[in-house]
């Protein structure tokens, strides 16, 4: 009985420390300024994204999450706090002109991509003092330096990258702004 006494009593505060931990973490990742279609990772939605939400709203498929839709940008937020924790674009049946400019918008927002495999995956890596840059994520890897990565950007294309702008070929591509160890935090 002492034992389910005690049990009950520290339960909310291992709420509030999880709380805490996540509030902080969402913290640095909104310091890090990685924003698209003016909404920030880890910042608190406005007045006027929180009625974007309410106008568009999107199933969410995390219970603690809402989900809503500006435009083509899909933005998941924490029920909580407001904050963001997910944007991402997805498109089908990208013409590879699309899948270039899509690329290069990400680009001008956050400079060379960190890695890119397969000619179809980009990722931006971001640890504490920003983004990581190709060399610095490779030297690490190589001398098996645990990456302390806070968010990324990963693209995915169904169609090569590098593809010559007059190919013909469709395909699905998306983005997506997140970070792994808010999600881990916020998993149910």
């Amino acid at each position: 009985l002492k034992t389910v006494l005690l049990i009950l009593l520290l339960l909310p505060f291992s709420s509030a420390c999880s709380s805490d931990k996540l509030s902080d973490l969402l913290g640095q990742v909104e310091s890090l300024n990685i924003s698209r279609g003016g909404y920030t990772l880890g910042k608190v939605l406005t007045d006027s994204q929180k009625a974007t939400a309410l106008k568009h709203p999107e199933e969410a498929a995390n219970p603690l999450t809402f989900k809503f839709r500006d435009g083509d940008l899909h933005v998941v937020a924490d029920k909580t706090t407001d904050r963001v924790v997910i944007l991402y674009e997805r498109y089908e049946a990208a013409t590879i002109k699309k899948v270039q400019a899509l690329v290069g918008d990400l680009t001008l927002d956050f400079g060379d991509p960190t890695v890119m495999a397969h000619d179809k995956i980009i990722y931006w890596a971001f640890g504490p003092e920003g983004k990581l840059s190709e060399k610095q994520y490779r030297n690490d890897k190589d001398v098996k330096k645990k990456l302390n990565i806070l968010a990324t950007v990963k693209l995915n294309s169904d169609i090569k990258v590098l593809e010559k702008k007059d190919s013909a070929q469709i395909g699905d591509i998306y983005f997506i702004i997140s970070s792994e160890p808010v999600l881990k935090l916020m998993s149910p």
